[in-house]
């Protein structure tokens, strides 16, 4: 039993030991609990009064908004019902005038009424009046008649036929005497007018006359530049006479050169291009063919705001651009002599002022003036005359049937489409005609020249054909891969024969044919 005992105390001291940490560890657990549960029973209460502050806060500031806003509201209502009273008055007295002028005019139309009525009453009885007036006359007239009768002895019908003969005759008569006297005031004052339109026409154009040349003059900065112009043993002046057509006179004239050809296009496009080469101061055939191309690009587009310009002062603002370009390019371009931008404006001016002194179109008048030569831009590159080029190139590009009729007619090789056409060919004429215009030496000199390069064009393998020195030399560039060397020598000899079978000459012509191989590639 006492050994039990000492084996079962331990035990229950042990257990009875936990107990009491147990309910120890409950009631600190309890406690812990009651502290948090009084802690968040505190916080609550806190948050609440916080919301009921907070709500008590938004309520009063809500209160006062919508005060706000409702004295707002208030204040607008009241402004738009002062407004709608002031409109209401302002429409009050715009009627009660309305009003006032109703009345009025009802009272004008009261009172033009009755006068209506007095006059319709007055008219009625001048009627009758009238009426009676006509009666008595009818019975006079047939009184009259009867004894008319019985005097002639003849009826009122062959009294009226004989009267009407006798009036038939005299007004023949009379109007044969009256047509006779108006042709011929007509014919004196047609005249009369047509030299007074002309010659004011001719005033008020009051365009220069300048007669274009053959050559041009090349102002240099110095007289060493003329050796390296002409460059180790003349290969510069030959590349240059090359590229441009044109023959470079250089001799003892101090500080300049001289550009000779009668194809002004081919001048301008040289000059410049020896005035880049000049201020560049490189100077090699290499450099001169580059710069050649660049001044041929820039010529032409400059021909192109050349035509523009003329365009322009015309008034004319609604045309292809290839028709300013061609336009253009009649500044390099004469007719015995005369400039053909110069020309055709010139014919626009004077075209323009007759067709308004006589009533006509002015518009048509002054586009077809301004067009009538076109086709001579062309008629060097496309076979046919510049007449035939000009008329289909015109319609080719969206010109009016008026415009081109009238521009096709300047001639006179058809007949007259319009009295635009009329006014037209005057114009042309009369540009033609006015002293120091034109030189028929300079126009055949011209004509002698291109069919000399045109005969050289026209064989097989020639690229490109110069006439030079005043027509004394053909020089004839060919194509290396269809021309031999031994196809060269005859080719000279085949166009030097037909050059003598087909044109009139003074002495002698040179033809040089140019023949040269380049190989060309690039270091990259």
């Amino acid at each position: 039993m006492g050994q039990f005992l000492s084996t079962v105390a331990p035990v229950l001291l042990a257990l009875l030991t936990g107990a009491a940490v147990f309910f120890v560890w409950i009631a600190s657990r309890k406690r812990i609990a009651a502290e948090t549960v009084g802690r968040a029973r505190q916080d609550a209460a806190r948050i609440l009064g916080d919301a009921q502050r907070d709500a008590e806060a938004q309520q009063k500031e809500r209160v006062l908004a919508a005060k706000e806003e409702a004295h707002r509201l208030l204040r607008d209502a009241e402004q738009q019902a002062r407004k709608r009273e002031d409109e209401v008055a302002n429409l009050e007295n715009t009627v009660a005038g309305q009003t006032r002028a109703l009345a009025d005019r009802t009272a004008e139309v009261d009172r033009r009424e009755h006068e209506l009525g007095a006059r319709e009453e007055t008219i009625r009885q001048q009627e009758q009046e009238v009426a009676a007036q006509v009666e008595r006359c009818d019975q006079l007239a047939a009184d009259h008649q009867r004894e008319l009768q019985r005097v002639s002895g003849m009826t009122a019908d062959e009294a009226k036929d004989v009267l009407i003969r006798q009036i038939e005759s005299d007004a023949r008569r009379d109007a044969a005497n009256l047509v006779k006297r108006l042709e011929h005031e007509a014919r004196e004052n047609a005249e009369k007018k047509a030299k007074h339109i002309i010659t004011q026409a001719i005033q008020r154009s009051a365009a220069e006359q300048t007669i274009e040349t053959t050559v041009s003059v090349v102002d240099l900065p110095s007289d060493d530049l003329k050796g390296r112009i002409i460059g180790r043993e003349g290969r510069n002046i030959r590349a240059l006479e090359t590229a441009t057509g044109v023959e470079l006179i250089v001799d003892d004239t101090p500080g300049a050169i001289i550009l000779s050809s009668f194809d002004s296009y081919r001048r301008a496009i040289a000059k410049q291009a020896i005035e880049q080469l000049v201020a560049d101061g490189r100077i090699h055939p290499a450099r001169i063919e580059e710069v050649v191309g660049k001044v041929k690009a820039e010529v032409d587009e400059a021909t192109l705001k050349e035509g523009e310009a003329a365009g322009f002062e015309l008034g004319l603002h609604d045309m292809h651009s290839e028709i300013y370009r061609m336009m253009g390019r009649l500044k390099y371009r004469t007719s015995y002599g005369q400039n053909m931008l110069a020309h055709s404006k010139e014919v626009a001016y004077l075209a323009g002022v007759m067709a308004r002194e006589v009533g006509l179109d002015a518009h048509v008048s002054i586009r077809a003036a301004f067009l009538h030569d076109i086709g001579k831009a062309m008629d060097r590159e496309i076979e046919g005359t510049h007449l035939q080029i000009g008329i289909e190139f015109l319609r080719q590009h969206g010109e009016s049937d008026a415009v081109v009729d009238a521009m096709a007619a300047h001639h006179m090789d058809i007949d007259w489409p319009s009295l635009e056409a009329m006014i037209v060919q005057a114009a042309d004429a009369i540009s033609a005609a006015r002293p120091g215009a034109r030189r028929d030496i300079l126009e055949s000199y011209i004509k002698r020249l291109e069919q000399l390069e045109g005969i050289a064009d026209s064989f097989k393998g020639v690229s490109k054909a110069f006439a030079l020195q005043a027509g004394r030399e053909i020089r004839i560039m060919v194509e290396s891969e269809e021309i031999s060397d031994e196809e060269a020598v005859w080719l000279s000899k085949d166009i030097a024969k037909r050059v003598e079978n087909e044109l009139e000459y003074p002495g002698q012509i040179k033809v040089t044919v140019i023949r040269e191989t380049r190989a060309i590639d690039y270091a990259r």
